[in-house]
């Protein structure tokens, strides 16, 4: 299956259970097939805390839906048709199998079983609880994220490396001279790379 999921553009050829994934520009997305033409998945969402009323909640998260949702760590998991999943891009399926080979994938029917149980409202969190962590809990029995994972080693790194102490304390300074001496502009100058220098 796996083989063919570069060419499921146009061709639903899913199974229920099977993880699907869309690659966007700065991230991938992640869902469970359900079947029937329906996506189980993990969206950021500001709306369900303003209105309880499900059509306006069923409509295709917009933009500002989402990332209102991700500043006020609100999120659902909804089901979505498979086009409005994909949101016009290629879907991948059954990717991650190969990333997560010491933690072999459940039963099909177990992994969409997890999923409609959770559907429903949920905290949200870029890093601890976002789509992928759904969908990893439900195919693997355990929530991670791999793109989580990169981004904090490359954080990580960010901060091992000398340079960025003096590169933060660089521009602290150019705020104080642009800024003016104040507390707002002098304690973040000393302790950002205070902090950096300890954490390196």
């Amino acid at each position: 299956m796996s083989s063919e999921s570069d060419r499921n553009c146009e061709t639903f050829s899913f199974k229920r259970g099977d993880l699907l994934e869309v690659p966007r520009t700065l991230f991938t997305h992640y869902g469970i097939y359900l079947g029937d033409g329906q996506v189980a998945h993990l969206m950021p969402d500001i709306l369900p805390v303003f209105t309880e009323d499900e059509k306006m909640i069923r409509n295709v998260v917009t933009n500002q839906r989402l990332i209102l949702g991700v500043i006020s760590r609100n999120a659902s998991i909804r089901v979505d048709t498979v086009e409005d999943f994909a949101y016009g891009a290629c879907i991948l399926v059954n990717q991650m199998d190969r990333l997560m080979y010491k933690k072999p994938a459940l039963p099909n029917e177990e992994v969409a079983r997890r999923a409609e149980k959770l559907v429903g409202s949920t905290d949200y969190s870029l890093l601890w609880n976002n789509c992928e962590h759904f969908v990893t809990h439900c195919r693997y029995g355990t929530a991670v994220s791999i793109q989580t994972d990169k981004f904090c080693e490359t954080v990580k790194t960010i901060i091992r490396d000398q340079r960025s102490i003096f590169v933060t304390a660089a521009l602290g300074l150019a705020g104080i001279f642009c800024l003016g001496f104040g507390p707002s502009t002098t304690l973040p100058t000393i302790l950002i790379p205070f902090f950096l220098w300890m954490a390196g």
